[in-house]
């Protein structure tokens, strides 16, 4: 019995069939651990078998019922000393079998547990990956902002759920934001576009109090239209820009979880989000 460890199951069954020296259809296979591409491209898992052909272990089937039958014999008639060197190897024979089902039974047992040691700290090996990413990610946004005109002395960022949360502030947060926040949305999307394509990850950006300041704004704003979905079944919000449409459509699902919720665009390009029972007809 061997316990081979291969970057695909496929792999794993061709060393097995090599160190075993058997064909592939001729190996009895347990499926340890199962291989796994990870998150991010991190704790990538290898797959773990432990193989046995199946050549060897009818050989063991047969010598174990070689065994039982010599131990029926009548024990009251003395046995030669043909039958004695036989009973000796025999017991020799059982002796290895037992220790060597013993030894496979401790290899799985012991594999078993590392896997789920594994399982158990993945979780805190993912947050830890978050920090490392976070403090990169917290590093470049310096190097970049030091490079422009505004006055920004806080760059703070975290990972958590795939999502990086930024928050920027300093004495040119406001002209960080712009006239009806165009420049917030420029950065964003710019920031998003970086982010998503490089590491996969979504963001919420905070400049100063700006993303604060516009959810409440729209909590305020969504108070009728969710009064008219709550008496008429339906309802619509008025044109929406940038960060708002984003900001209107996480509420409003938090809020209508069961109904239909999604983000139209009118014939001038405009966009706006509708509410109603689309889903459940």
């Amino acid at each position: 019995m061997k316990k081979v460890e291969a970057p695909t199951l496929e792999e794993a069954y061709a060393e097995a069939s090599k160190v075993l020296e058997c064909s592939i259809s001729e190996l009895q296979c347990e499926v340890v651990q199962h291989p796994s591409k990870g998150i991010l491209g991190f704790f990538k898992k290898h797959a773990i078998i432990v193989a046995t052909c199946k050549a060897v272990k009818a050989e063991k089937t047969e010598t174990k019922k070689r065994q039982e039958s010599v131990e029926k014999v009548d024990v009251s008639v003395s046995p030669t000393e043909e039958e004695q060197v036989a009973t000796e190897i025999l017991t020799t024979v059982k002796k290895e079998t037992e220790e060597n089902i013993v030894n496979s039974q401790d290899v799985v047992l012991e594999s078993f547990f590392d896997v789920d040691t594994e399982d158990e700290e993945t979780c805190v090996e993912e947050n830890i990956v978050y920090d490392e990413l976070a403090l990169l990610i917290e590093t470049q946004l310096k190097e970049l902002l030091s490079k422009s005109c505004f006055e920004i002395d806080v760059v703070e960022v975290d990972v958590r759920d795939n999502t990086a949360l930024i928050f920027i502030d300093g004495d040119d947060a406001a002209l960080l934001i712009g006239k009806e926040g165009y420049r917030y949305n420029a950065l964003s999307y710019m920031i998003f576009n970086w982010l998503h394509t490089k590491y996969e990850l979504f963001i919420k950006l905070e400049i100063a109090e700006f993303l604060t300041s516009q959810q409440e704004m729209i909590r305020s704003y969504i108070k009728p239209v969710i009064e008219t979905v709550e008496k008429t079944g339906r309802a619509k919000t008025r044109f929406l820009d940038g960060i708002l449409v984003q900001i209107a459509l996480e509420q409003l699902r938090e809020r209508f979880p069961d109904k239909y919720v999604a983000v139209k665009t009118s014939k001038e390009g405009k966009k706006f989000i509708v509410i109603n029972d689309f889903n459940n007809k």
